[in-house]
């Protein structure tokens, strides 16, 4: 598996990016909602550092804004890890 996806934040990261682009605060909100729990900022940031540094995501400024989106590298990534996920579970409805 693909090292940066052995973090689950940052494979849920990767997951939001994947239905839209999102600003930093918006996406760190939707972490917590997820994970019930307040996350911490440089941790939540370390984990976008990581996505960046390793080509996975990427930065655009929309006006004032920083906005965070996946890159082709990135959806490639979380594809393969999806299908990988699908080889190992069994989603047939009973």
């Amino acid at each position: 598996m693909p090292r940066f996806l052995q973090s689950g934040r940052r494979r849920d990261i990767c997951v939001l990016l994947a239905d839209e682009p999102r600003q930093a605060q918006a996406l760190k909100s939707r972490l917590e909602s997820l994970y019930d729990t307040r996350i911490d900022p440089k941790s939540f940031y370390g984990a976008l550092d990581a996505l960046e540094d390793a080509g996975f995501v990427e930065t655009r400024t929309e006006g004032i804004h920083d906005v965070y989106a996946l890159t082709t590298a990135g959806e490639q990534r979380l594809h393969d890890h999806v299908e990988w996920m699908l080889d190992h579970v069994d989603v047939t409805p009973e």
